[in-house]
């Protein structure tokens, strides 16, 4: 992360720490969201959470496959994940982002500062107090770094749902425990042919009698013994059709996502308003 939470994984997930950067790797997202054209993917017969194009079935086994569908299921099914829409949240670092997920269109603003970008064409224009400022230093700037924002922001919202996304290798890892002592079930994600840093890892700890994600541990080497980091996946609300969590704490801090929203619309002008908006 950086010193604000940000973590990278695939393109560059930009980690959240008290101080220290540090880089990850994480599948892409929206590969089971939309077509090419953006228009919304048919609802799987029956609610069914079919795996994402790339995604490693080879390498995958079949119990960890059955606890991300049990995931999926719970946090409000596969339909229900791709007539959500709309997503919004406050990230670690101040930020607060819209992403529509039928179109693309990603939208960041901290304080006066407004980002408008769309991550499939990687076209996008920054403002700062209402002017466009693209073309400027901090504008080319802020614009590079859209994307592996909008990959690590909407990562640490939406994790549970990319469970079998392109790119993911799911094993099934045994039973384990919370930091709570409590029981969980330990499913580990690695990558093959995605994102810039492929050896990262991750664990992501199941609650055996709610089936939902509880916790989860990030590994910047998947040889690695011991986690860069290991935090909560709690503090489940509905949000529209799906449940989200906001509670990203580690016993030691209160670190959480703010302000999230998630719907089947999108309002009128909202994503390329050049200037700050009320949060939704």
């Amino acid at each position: 992360m950086r010193n604000i939470p940000v973590l990278l994984n695939i393109p560059v997930l930009l980690l959240l720490t008290l101080g220290a950067a540090t880089t990850a790797c994480q599948p892409q997202l929206a590969a089971t969201t939309t077509a090419k054209s953006g228009s919304p993917l048919p609802v799987a017969a029956g609610g069914t959470y079919p795996a994402a194009e790339g995604f490693d079935a080879a390498g995958s086994d079949a119990r960890a496959l059955t606890l991300a569908d049990q995931v999926m299921e719970k946090m409000g099914g596969y339909g229900a994940w791709q007539q959500t829409r709309l997503l919004g949240w406050d990230f670690l670092d101040g930020s607060y982002q819209l992403w529509d997920k039928q179109t693309g269109d990603f939208r960041w603003q901290k304080d006066s500062t407004v980002a408008v970008y769309n991550q499939q064409t990687k076209q996008g224009k920054a403002f700062r107090n209402g002017r466009d400022i693209s073309t400027t230093p901090d504008g080319e700037k802020l614009l590079s770094r859209m994307y592996p924002i909008w990959v690590n922001n909407s990562w640490w919202l939406l994790m549970p749902f990319k469970l079998k996304d392109s790119g993911v290798t799911l094993t099934y890892n045994g039973p384990g425990q919370l930091m709570s002592g409590q029981p969980a079930e330990v499913l580990t994600m690695t990558f093959k042919n995605v994102g810039v840093t492929p050896d990262n890892k991750y664990e992501v700890l199941i609650d055996p009698q709610t089936k939902l994600v509880e916790e989860w541990a990030y590994f910047p080497k998947a040889t690695d013994a011991q986690p860069a980091f290991r935090r909560r996946w709690t503090g489940y609300q509905q949000y529209g059709p799906i449940l989200l969590a906001t509670d990203r704490s580690d016993g030691k801090d209160s670190r959480g996502l703010g302000h999230v929203s998630a719907s089947t619309t999108v309002p009128a002008g909202l994503m390329q308003n050049p200037k700050p908006v009320e949060k939704l």
